[in-house]
């Protein structure tokens, strides 16, 4: 742990999404390394909060209230940062909104708004940070991510294609960096469900009440993999069994898992609560309430993920080969 302290000492970080859920739990865990942190999301009393919580760990925070669907907002941001908190090392995009709906009812409004917040705002944040880490040659841009970005499910269509984005512009960014022999790193970690507060907030048409689709992790599970992340650079990693396993099975049985999917899909991110009808949604406009890193989930959320422990230490493409030789000679044995 003094290894992780001493390599973020005075680092600056900046988050996005960071007033609830998995962006407050990454700025506590950069926190409590020694990074200084940037915080941005759109409801400024809870930046407040979240930048209480970060400098009681001896840190310097700074609150920057803005929609990251507002090109000019961020960049005004970075340059801010730049000037008040120093420059930047670490940018995490993780800034998000969803709507759970059939695609039969989705208002076209509704698919632009997901698709402004949770992928243009990645490229707005992405492009920020390059613009200050380009001419230095160095930093590190964390884009977080889902299983979701390899296999969509049914009732998220504009948060999955969204995060499908964001996999497609991670691959070229990569590419592009590569070309130029950037020091400049880029990495995606593509996480399982999370036991956050979003699923109080998320519109929703579903006859009941959301959930993160089981099992389900801790925030906090997720802030260590980007604290990971930004220490140890691979283009991707992977947090959790089931992402991993969506991943793997959109491989090499699609078809199974669409099927498997229309099944389970509609059930798994439902709990048996009716929904409250009134309960209002964060698409274009942040709820009040100081919302913390968890959720409504508590009992049955897990605080460690063995599977990336295990995982951190191997390529993603060693993983799949891996899979893939077990996957033929479990075929071989059966046929």
């Amino acid at each position: 742990m003094k290894e992780q302290h001493h390599q973020f000492q005075n680092k600056v970080v900046v988050v996005t999404g960071a007033s609830a859920g998995i962006g407050r739990a990454i700025c506590n865990a950069f926190a409590d390394h020694g990074a200084n942190i940037a915080l941005i999301a759109r409801n400024e009393n809870r930046l407040e909060s979240v930048k209480n919580e970060v400098e009681a760990k001896g840190v310097n925070a700074l609150v920057i209230p803005l929609d990251v669907s507002d090109a000019n907002a961020v960049y005004e941001a970075a340059a801010k940062i730049e000037s008040e908190l120093g420059p930047i090392d670490i940018w995490v995009n993780n800034a998000m909104v969803s709507v759970f709906s059939p695609i039969s009812e989705m208002l076209p409004e509704e698919f632009k708004r997901v698709t402004d917040v949770t992928y243009l705002g990645y490229v707005y944040g992405t492009m920020a940070a390059l613009k200050y880490m380009l001419p230095r040659d160095k930093g590190a841009i964390i884009q977080v991510g889902s299983a979701l970005a390899y296999r969509g499910i049914p009732l998220q269509s504009a948060y999955c294609a969204a995060k499908h984005a964001i996999q497609g512009f991670h691959d070229s960014l990569l590419c592009e960096l590569l070309h130029d022999k950037s020091r400049v790193k880029v990495s995606m970690v593509q996480l399982s469900a999370h036991n956050t507060p979003q699923f109080d907030w998320v519109r929703s048409r579903l006859p009941n009440r959301g959930q993160p689709v089981p099992p389900i992790y801790q925030p906090e599970v997720a802030a260590r993999a980007v604290l990971w992340a930004a220490m140890h650079y691979r283009r991707e990693y992977i947090v959790g069994f089931p992402a991993w396993k969506g991943i793997f099975g959109n491989m090499v049985i699609p078809s199974f898992v669409d099927s498997y999917l229309a099944r389970k899909g509609y059930t798994s991110q439902q709990t048996t609560e009716p929904k409250n009808n009134n309960q209002p949604d964060n698409l274009f406009q942040s709820v009040d309430g100081d919302f913390g890193a968890h959720g409504r989930f508590e009992k049955r959320a897990r605080g460690r993920d063995v599977f990336f422990e295990v995982t951190k230490y191997v390529s993603f493409n060693w993983i799949l080969l891996v899979s893939i030789i077990v996957v033929l000679l479990l075929l071989l044995l059966l046929d």
